[in-house]
């Protein structure tokens, strides 16, 4: 007799859940708007860094992975060497390998 009353119990519960859910006022969904998207052609028309006219807070902000002494170093090699003559100029700085200059090829120009 008590099973009976449980599962009667269940069921009233139960079924006040489902209609709950069912009058439950809808939100209304925002219209389908459609995704953005970047093309590839963005990051590209960013201007490029001029090894030779830029200097070490340039450098810094622009290029990855190069910190405040590895700006610093580029301006000093600059100065001493004379200004680059091309990228792969580079790897000769002090602190600048070829992962770096990679990361940073397409971002970088010699003028």
């Amino acid at each position: 007799m008590r099973t009976g009353y449980f599962y009667s119990l269940i069921f009233a519960l139960l079924t006040s859940a489902s209609i709950a859910a069912i009058a439950a006022p809808s939100v209304p969904s925002e219209p389908n708007k459609a995704p953005v998207v970047m093309s590839s052609s963005v990051t590209s028309e960013s201007p490029k860094v001029d090894l030779n006219g830029a200097d070490a807070a340039t450098l810094q902000k622009e290029l990855a992975g190069v910190g405040e002494a590895k700006a610093k170093a580029i301006v000093a090699y600059r100065e001493t060497n004379g200004p680059f003559t091309s990228v792969d100029e580079l790897l000769e700085v002090k602190g600048i390998g070829k992962a770096i200059l990679d990361r940073n090829r397409d971002k970088l120009d010699v003028n």
